[in-house]
């Protein structure tokens, strides 16, 4: 009676079968010896809901205060310098014949690849059953969301009359056979990015859903706990609701995957499909995918960090998944860096006087200098996180996501504003300076970017409590 017992306790705490509990509970003690648990301080259920829920249910901390004055600020400097540029016109760019694309397309393949990693996250990592993934998905899928917005901000710009945006949409008009040209890259990238964004909201809302019931069940009647009601869509935790939930989020999660290569191998094709030596080569897709993925959790870890910090989350973002993201980061920078080198070893054999001059150009030419940061930061960096002290270190782990994103930023502007501005002609090179108002609208997307990030975990939980509460005893 006393083994009965024994293994019906065990087969509570591992879900195991009863006739195979002194097995697997030995084999299970070791595997925790071995492995720390996925939420560190024992936490139970009730202590998740406590801790996750406890920042929106109070005042806002001066520390939030801090971040957010400052954010709005960059938000509203960007909105006065976009204000302007559509006043005057796109001469306030500081672009030219020869360079036509500069910061508004670098910015716009920048932001694109910083929405990548929620979704892998989010889909991809939880298709491949990767249980860490709990405590870190719901925040990058809300990055992701604002990182296309900020994104699809510089192509309506660089159009010169944004409210004829419209106009891109297959609607019914009455022009006539006047139509934008579906064959055109760019008009895919439209395509592209509202879909991913389409899909990504739908699968950070429903994801929400049973969080969001949490939050009206413990709230008093009043304004916020209708809001949390009606955005709940009735959740009423039964069985078959989440049966249901968790067959759509399957679904939804299958969906989006594709979309981890798709979205940034079309944005490649605005490159990938031209003549411009530099920009003809079939490597693009995979390299900005493998450069999405890389610069979109370099953004991660930051976020992640500092949330963990000012929120006080140790518990929940823990070393092992600082550690885990920055296995990843190291994965996808060899990636990257094989990008860089194939890039060049193409153009060196292949004879075609063009692209190496194309390529010694950004090496060595006048730009050369942006050419090195983005090596040194892209590849050279991340090669710390080969030793497991140095991918479990804040400090470090927190300097070396940022530099990577201003590698990866200064990686798109080589391959726009370097190829770009040498081409076929001598007499037509010319160089660039960007201007204030451009600068300007940089930093906005960066204000816009933090802004909507504060307010999100200011007012929803940025840790899905509902998927953390299933590894507690992971």
């Amino acid at each position: 009676m006393a083994d009965l017992a024994l293994a019906g306790s065990a087969s509570t705490a591992t879900t195991a079968p009863i006739s195979t509990a002194p097995t697997s509970t030995a084999s299970s003690a070791a595997n925790r010896s071995l492995r720390p648990p996925l939420i560190a301080g024992g936490k139970t259920p009730s202590e998740v809901t406590a801790d996750i829920c406890q920042p929106l249910e109070r005042r806002a901390t001066p520390l939030w205060w801090a971040a957010f004055l400052p954010s709005l600020a960059l938000l509203l400097v960007g909105v006065a310098a976009v204000t302007y540029q559509i006043r005057t016109g796109i001469g306030t760019w500081g672009l030219n014949k020869t360079v036509g694309w500069a910061f508004d397309i670098t910015n716009f393949v920048f932001w694109v690849g910083i929405g990548h990693a929620g979704t892998l996250i989010s889909a991809v990592l939880f298709l491949l059953r990767q249980r860490w993934r709990t405590s870190v998905n719901r925040a990058a899928e809300a990055m992701t969301l604002f990182a296309v917005m900020c994104a699809g901000l510089f192509p309506i710009i660089h159009m010169g009359r944004p409210w004829l945006a419209f106009w891109m949409l297959p609607y019914p008009n009455a022009r006539g056979s006047l139509w934008v040209n579906f064959r055109s890259p760019l008009l895919w990238d439209v395509f592209a990015v509202s879909v991913y964004f389409t899909i990504s909201l739908v699968f950070w809302y429903l994801g929400l859903v049973p969080d969001l019931a949490t939050l009206r069940d413990r709230l008093q009647k009043g304004f916020k706990q209708r809001l949390y009601a009606f955005a709940s869509l009735g959740w009423n935790g039964s069985l078959k609701t989440w049966q249901r939930y968790e067959m759509v989020y399957l679904l939804l999660a299958g969906l989006a995957t594709p979309l981890v290569l798709s979205v940034h191998s079309i944005v490649s094709f605005d490159f990938a499909t031209s003549v411009l030596p530099g920009w003809h080569t079939t490597i693009l897709p995979p390299y900005f995918v493998a450069g999405a993925i890389f610069s979109g959790m370099s953004m991660v870890l930051t976020l992640m960090i500092i949330a963990r910090v000012t929120m006080r989350l140790k518990a929940y973002l823990t070393d092992n998944h600082i550690d885990a993201m920055a296995k990843i980061v190291l994965v996808t920078s060899m990636m990257v860096g094989f990008a860089y080198a194939t890039e060049f070893f193409t153009a060196l054999y292949s004879g075609n006087e063009y692209e190496r001059f194309a390529f010694l150009n950004r090496a060595l030419g006048p730009f050369a200098w942006s050419y090195w940061i983005m090596v040194s930061c892209n590849v050279l960096t991340p090669q710390l996180f080969w030793w497991r002290r140095m991918r479990r270190s804040l400090p470090v782990v927190f300097v070396a996501s940022i530099l990577i994103n201003i590698g990866m930023w200064f990686e798109r502007f080589v391959i726009i504003v370097i190829s770009l501005s040498r081409d076929f002609l001598p007499s037509s090179w010319a160089g660039y300076t960007p201007t204030w108002i451009e600068i300007a609208t940089l930093v906005g997307s960066f204000g816009l970017f933090f802004t909507c990030f504060l307010l999100f975990c200011r007012f929803l939980p940025m840790i899905a409590m509902a998927e953390v509460k299933g590894v507690l005893s992971s």
